[in-house]
């Protein structure tokens, strides 16, 4: 076996073994960050288009491998109805996902420095049962989904930059509320949990440990077009994985400003936050941009 060959295949095995302790470790589907400050309020009934973009930037992995870099843009169009069918006194509706990224990834291996990037289409989300509580100062929302493995998933795990597709299903159970502090309305707290539960992947031979993500936020509205507020997130590995018994050690935290607003001529909310990780482990710290934009049709 040449020089080369010896690289290549040191390599290989060092790709393999990264993509299996990442997808161990932070393999949950759902993106820490996607939602902010009144993140558990769902709209009045009608159907609406909301579209993710999220910008993400790390140069730091704790417990990964050195001179880590990573890039990544996800945009996520979500179809989203909500119907005056009442359970249990909220609004029932249903809504579908289907994320689109782009990854650029490049750290250092024993036989070099490594990079890899593509574009491709990550796994779907399909939640059949969401519902919408509106009362007088707070909201509730609660749902199921689940994720299907219809992505442009990397079977050999050579591919570090393909890590939207995982290769197994994965079911979301949501619970959350939005707290109006004051009569009017404009002070907020809110708090959004959802908890997935990983299926075996087959190919790879493993199950993932549980993914549970918390996400919080403060809000102040200035007027009835504008607000603003303090966001964040917290996203942990709740147990081990098998075959291994290692147990759960993935997790991170997010906090930063964010700023809504609304244009009434054309329907259109929008939202743009940014967080800042820290406390990270085995997985990568960095900084997360969202702008999310959702207009009703």
């Amino acid at each position: 076996m040449n020089r080369r060959s010896r690289r290549l295949l040191a390599a290989f095995c060092l790709l393999n073994t990264l993509s299996l302790t990442q997808a161990a470790t932070f393999s949950g589907h759902y993106p820490a960050g996607a939602e902010g400050i009144t993140a558990a309020t769902l709209p009045p009934p009608g159907f609406y288009v909301r579209d993710y973009n999220l910008f993400y930037y790390a140069d730091k992995f704790p417990g990964g491998p050195p001179d880590f870099k990573a890039v990544a843009y996800i945009n996520a169009p979500r179809a989203i109805y909500l119907t005056d069918f009442k359970i249990l006194g909220a609004n029932y509706g249903l809504d579908l996902l289907v994320p689109f990224y782009y990854g650029d990834v490049s750290f250092q291996t024993p036989a070099g420095k490594l990079k890899d990037s593509t574009f491709a289409m990550g796994d779907l989300q399909f939640e059949p049962l969401l519902l919408a509580w509106h009362l007088q100062q707070v909201d509730i929302g609660a749902g199921y989904a689940f994720w299907a493995p219809t992505g442009d998933y990397n079977r050999d795990g050579s591919r570090p930059s393909r890590l939207l597709a995982k290769g197994f299903w994965s079911h979301m159970l949501t619970l959350g509320a939005t707290w109006y502090v004051d009569p009017e309305k404009t002070w907020s707290i809110s708090a959004l949990n959802r908890y997935e539960f990983h299926m075996k992947n087959n190919d790879l031979d493993f199950t993932a440990g549980d993914t549970d993500t918390l996400e919080f936020g403060v809000g102040k509205s200035l007027n009835k077009y504008f607000t603003v507020g303090l966001a964040g997130y917290f996203q942990k590995q709740t147990t081990s994985y098998n075959p291994s018994s290692a147990g759960p050690t993935d997790h991170v935290v997010g906090l930063g400003p964010e700023i809504s607003t609304f244009c009434p001529k054309i329907g259109l909310f929008a939202s743009l936050r940014y967080a800042r990780e820290f406390d990270a482990k085995d997985r990568p710290e960095g900084n997360n941009v969202t702008l999310t934009l959702t207009k009703r049709w």
